[in-house]
């Protein structure tokens, strides 16, 4: 028999069976990822290996070229902005388009005594085209050319000019009128451009006197067919292609200039304001370069006095846009010089009577590996085409016949 009362047994039963409870737990199991994640977060990180100071120096080299071709990106585009913005700026002609209801705005009659303002008006006098359709007043129109450029867009097909020693033309006639007018045709005209950006610089036209047209086209048909007086199309490309030579072109031309007596005007016209030491440098520098590429035939004493006294004569002021600067050779190659500042009127500079000076400034244009105006050199060689393939005397006529109609 036990000694253990009721209650005591009671209390042993309830210590020894803890009572069942029917409520879910107040706190959820713990789940075994987050166990497992603080386990691993718990442990300690090794410490960082420090980097070497090769590694450091390297990438400090690094970050400073990244910099430094950044700022010369930046610098580069700022250059090439400002040189967009600057022919942007100089390649606008303001003056044709004037603002509405200025008197520039107002249409030019071509009956306009204008002088100054008109690039067509000339040293010489141009010819005009009388034009008159069934029922209608007839109409002059000057006769012209494309240029290729809005800034100077024309030049006068027909130039008559006199090369007057004392007073100038065509005030100085010396009494002799009209009549000591001599006739010249355009023979090819272009454009001086400079640099990779094709900066235009001047309009060049070369024109020949129309009574010497037979004696140039005798001159080159003699090039390729003795006796000849036209050329047929093989021929033709024959004479061109020796035209574009280096050293052939050079050589017809001399020729050409130096035995014929053709009366020749180079007519330059600047498209941006300009002045006489720029074009006074860029001739006496050609005339440098041909003294040395040919010493026998320029590299005399007497070829460099030409060349001092054609430095000296131009050394003066500013060429503006739109104004005339021309270059008269007569039939002994004697080399003139003209300009028309549009105020003063036409001026004669002066004159250089050494022909290889003229020679040698004309063939900078006609002839060689880099002519200062490949359009120019382009456009003569293709009228001089024109005029082999018609026979000899035949250019002239014609040309006088439509100026005089």
């Amino acid at each position: 028999m036990s000694l253990r009362t009721p209650s005591l047994r009671l209390l042993r039963s309830s210590l020894t069976h803890p009572p069942q409870c029917l409520r879910p737990l107040a706190f959820p199991p713990l789940n075994p990822l987050f166990m497992l994640h603080r386990n691993l977060s718990s442990v300690p990180k090794p410490p960082r290996t420090p980097l070497d100071p090769v590694t450091l120096h390297r990438l400090e080299i690094q970050r400073r070229a990244y910099y430094k071709r950044r700022s010369y990106y930046a610098a580069a585009g700022v250059v090439f902005g400002m040189i967009a913005i600057y022919l942007t700026a100089t390649s606008l002609d303001l003056e044709a388009y004037p603002p509405p209801g200025s008197s520039s705005s107002k249409p030019t009659k071509l009956d306009s005594s204008r002088r100054a303002d008109d690039p067509m008006v000339v040293l010489g006098r141009e010819r005009k085209v009388v034009i008159q359709k069934l029922g209608e007043e007839p109409e002059e129109i000057p006769d012209v050319v494309p240029t290729g450029t809005s800034t100077i867009p024309t030049f006068p097909r027909i130039l008559e000019f006199f090369d007057d020693e004392k007073m100038g033309h065509p005030e100085g006639l010396r009494g002799r009128g009209e009549d000591a007018l001599v006739e010249y045709q355009l023979v090819g005209v272009g454009l001086r451009t400079v640099s990779f950006l094709g900066i235009e610089v001047y309009v060049v036209g070369m024109y020949v006197a129309t009574d010497d047209i037979a004696k140039l086209q005798q001159a080159l048909i003699s090039q390729i067919a003795t006796g000849a007086s036209s050329l047929v199309k093989g021929e033709k490309e024959e004479l061109r292609r020796r035209l574009y030579d280096e050293h052939e072109g050079v050589r017809i031309w001399s020729e050409l200039l130096k035995g014929t007596g053709c009366r020749t005007l180079v007519r330059i016209v600047p498209t941006r304001n300009t002045d006489f030491g720029h074009l006074r440098d860029a001739f006496v520098r050609v005339l440098q370069q041909r003294a040395v590429y040919d010493k026998e035939e320029y590299g005399d004493e007497v070829f460099g006095q030409g060349v001092a006294s054609l430095k000296a004569l131009l050394n003066r002021g500013s060429v503006p846009k739109g104004k005339e600067l021309l270059l008269s050779r007569n039939e002994k190659g004697r080399l003139a010089v003209w300009y028309d500042d549009g105020k003063k009127g036409a001026q004669r500079l002066g004159h250089v009577d050494d022909e290889r000076v003229s020679r040698a400034m004309w063939l900078n244009y006609l002839a060689g590996k880099h002519p200062a105006s490949a359009p120019a050199r382009k456009s003569i060689v293709d009228g001089v085409m024109e005029f082999v393939e018609r026979p000899v005397g035949t250019v002239a006529t014609q040309v006088q016949l439509q100026t005089h109609v």
